[in-house]
């Protein structure tokens, strides 16, 4: 199978994550707290991926694979809730924009694992990455900036960022040799163990979850928030350099607009349609005559 094709999974994974954010905005607005969100979301994802790994190929793990698998799963947890942390604390546009700060964190990251510079080509795509989410985030269209008043969101929202651009790297090198499937459970195990110990989730013994509808934002968000991002992302990064993987999950964002306008019928500005389409000209960017190699895992 070409790169490209390997990038078009990773695509698929950001663009499913896009799609989550506005179920978790739609979860909020019906009253559910950050626990409530992210404890149903992994635990209906664990439950559709235990589905799943029951009839899929399975291979002998041990316990360092096993391990690095959960940590990967801790990565795309924290990732989730930090980034809920700022969304409550901030403006969307604002949350959006630290978020999307992992494009040059996960290049950042390469150039040092590779102890390499970036090339010019992925240079100038961070770069347009970056343009392009300040204006389809909306900046161009807020007003008020309380960066003293708001520093803990934002400080969230970069700390998303920078787990997001570990989940990112680490999932195309951790237990590559394991199936995908297998590999996907089990970070989705790692996430959900971590949440039933930092958060006291009573609500899902009691069962309020079916009796206050939070199963149906939790069925979503499992599909749209665990599933499909870890499971494409598993297909896709070990077969892609990391900083590609990274410039190509920056599809999350467009996926989210438009979203957002479908799901939420928020009005999306001209500014941000120009942002929309310069995040796609910098994902076009590295994949265009790019010399792409696979990268084997060391771990």
């Amino acid at each position: 199978m070409k790169p490209l094709h390997y990038s078009l999974f990773v695509l698929i994974g950001a663009c499913s994550y896009g799609v989550h954010a506005s179920v978790v905005k739609l979860g909020f607005g019906a009253g559910f707290s950050i626990n409530h969100i992210t404890v149903s979301q992994y635990l209906f994802g664990f439950l559709m991926l235990l589905l799943l790994y029951i009839f899929s190929p399975k291979a002998k793990m041990n316990v360092r694979q096993i391990l690095s698998l959960f940590s990967v799963g801790l990565l795309v947890c924290i990732t989730g809730i930090f980034y809920g942390l700022s969304l409550e604390r901030v403006s969307a546009a604002i949350a959006v924009v630290m978020l999307f700060q992992f494009t040059w964190i996960g290049v950042l990251i390469e150039a040092i694992y590779l102890k390499k510079f970036p090339s010019k080509k992925k240079i100038l795509s961070v770069t347009v990455l970056w343009i392009g989410t300040v204006l389809a985030g909306g900046i161009g269209s807020t007003t008020g900036f309380e960066w003293k008043s708001d520093w803990d969101g934002i400080l969230y929202g970069f700390i998303a960022a920078i787990t997001f651009a570990l989940f990112i790297f680490f999932s195309g090198k951790v237990a590559i040799e394991i199936p995908t499937m297998q590999r996907s459970f089990m970070i989705a195990v790692g996430g959900l163990i971590f949440l039933l110990l930092i958060f006291k989730p009573t609500f899902i013994i009691d069962g309020s979850v079916i009796t206050s509808g939070l199963w149906k934002y939790g069925l979503l968000l499992g599909l749209f928030g665990t599933i499909l991002p870890i499971l494409f992302f598993a297909i896709g990064t070990p077969h892609l350099e990391s900083g590609i993987s990274t410039i190509v999950g920056a599809a999350e964002l467009p996926a989210a607009v438009i979203a957002a306008m479908i799901i939420l019928h928020e009005l999306v500005t001209p500014l941000q349609g120009l942002g929309v389409a310069l995040i796609l000209i910098g994902i076009v960017i590295p994949q265009y005559n790019g010399r792409r190699r696979r990268v084997k895992s060391v771990l």
